[in-house]
């Protein structure tokens, strides 16, 4: 397959980036995976503005990565707090990734600010491309090939 006669038009990672590419929405996420959820927490850790956070926790409602679930403690009124869902936790490697590239090239000389490892074992996590039997592939071993809606672009002939 020639990469650079196929059509991007349904190309799945700009598709990605359109829903996890807007400005603090990989943040957002990021939180509430460590527990943090509730508008006012969020709004505070994050140090974003109320509207921008208001507009990026509905956004991300909409595209299907938040539910926005109401609370209530004692008399006080109605309140939301936004938990992942399924979706939002498939991006969970593609965040420990991110982290582990920052770590290894953006960390402070003292090293990087936190640690994932197992809760059980201890070991370390880490985020890597493997086959379906979990066998650890290096990117050249990895081989582009069609899938089933791959669009070519028309050559110049």
């Amino acid at each position: 397959m020639e990469w650079t006669t196929v059509d991007l038009g349904n190309c799945s990672v700009l598709r990605a980036l359109d829903v996890i590419g807007k400005q603090w929405a990989m943040a957002v996420l990021r939180e509430a995976f460590n527990d943090v959820r509730r508008f006012e927490d969020l709004q505070q850790h994050l140090g974003v503005s109320r509207s921008v956070l208001s507009r990026r926790l509905n956004e991300m409602v909409d595209d299907g990565l938040l539910d926005r679930v109401p609370y209530r403690e004692g008399a006080g009124r109605e309140r939301y707090e936004y938990l992942p869902t399924e979706k939002a936790w498939g991006l969970y490697p593609v965040m420990v990734g991110l982290m582990q590239w920052g770590d290894r090239y953006l960390a402070d000389s003292d090293g990087p600010p936190v640690r994932l490892v197992d809760r059980r074992s201890g070991r370390p996590v880490v985020a890597a491309v493997v086959t379906d039997d979990s066998e650890v592939c290096a990117p050249s071993d990895v081989a582009v090939l069609p899938g089933g809606s791959l669009r070519t672009r028309p050559t110049g002939d």
